[in-house]
């Protein structure tokens, strides 16, 4: 019998708070409840904002919360060659192209488009999707201009992509927080445009990374937050592609402020070790996240 295989996969980019304590004692009751396992990555391929000092705070705020977790604790930024990997195979596929556009060219671009009476199209997040044009530039000009050093990210095409594919996708979700039913949802990559894979100096985007982590650590249940729920079509593009397996998703309720807006690192809601040095335990939490 395969073990069911959990994983809570934080960024050490900011302190964790009570959205992030939901999602991984959720994510332990599902693995204790089913007998399987919990595995901690910590997603820190932004290595700019990503410190030790974070994620230090990070491992004591799960250890104050109760969670355990199997060894070794996988940290992405040591694993960029395996991301390298399956980029390169995009670029061999030719499925990715470099995009040398900034965000003012790309501001520029889109409101020049509607000043021209057109709307512009945007993703899932409200943010506009990218310009066709670096798509269409010749494969001379693209290599000139990577070899006089301009900045770009490789983006996927991801028309391409799902005409290579050459069937319709969907993704198995579980609709409670027992996994006792399931659902289909039907994968739409196209609502995202061409997202980013990889970065010119970090060879991987969270798409990928996120993908190739699942596979290789044989993680069975994704359990993550509604906020991710539409960019799982994207990940289930690029599984199919690339040949990985598709585990099956639970996207859970969203931890909100008073205000009603989800919970944020970078306004420091509800942070745990500021609960903790209050005097909140760990019971506290569970209370307050509704568990």
């Amino acid at each position: 019998m395969t073990l069911l295989t959990f994983r809570f996969a934080p960024s050490p980019n900011g302190e964790l708070h009570l959205g992030h304590a939901y999602s991984a004692l959720l994510n332990q009751k599902l693995a204790e409840t089913h007998d399987g396992r919990l595995l901690l990555r910590i997603e820190d391929i932004d290595t700019t904002r990503c410190t030790p000092q974070f994620e230090a705070g990070v491992l004591a705020d799960l250890k104050w919360l109760g969670v355990g977790w199997e060894e070794p604790v996988r940290r992405q930024s040591e694993h960029f060659a395996e991301y390298q990997a399956q980029l390169d195979r995009l670029i061999r596929e030719d499925l990715v192209y470099p995009a040398f556009m900034s965000r003012g060219e790309i501001r520029a671009f889109i409101a020049d488009s509607e000043k021209r009476g057109r709307d512009w199209p945007r993703d899932p997040d409200g943010v506009p999707l990218y310009p066709p044009s670096d798509k269409a530039l010749p494969v001379k000009e693209r290599k000139r201009r990577i070899a006089e050093n301009e900045p770009f990210a490789w983006r996927l095409n991801v028309d391409a992509a799902v005409a290579r594919v050459g069937r319709d996708l969907a993704w198995t979700e579980f609709s409670d927080e027992t996994l006792s039913a399931t659902r289909s949802v039907e994968a739409r990559p196209q609502d995202w445009g061409d997202v980013i894979v990889a970065r010119r100096d970090i060879p991987t985007s969270y798409h990928l990374a996120v993908i190739v982590d699942d596979a290789l650590q044989g993680v069975s249940h994704v359990v993550r937050g509604q906020d991710l729920f539409s960019a799982t079509g994207v990940q289930r593009l690029l599984q199919e592609f690339l040949g990985l397996p598709q585990p099956a998703y639970f996207h859970h309720r969203l931890i909100l402020g008073p205000d009603g807006r989800k919970l944020s690192k970078s306004l420091g809601d509800t942070g745990l070790a500021k609960l903790r040095v209050a005097g909140a335990s760990t019971d506290d939490v569970r209370r307050m996240v509704g568990l």
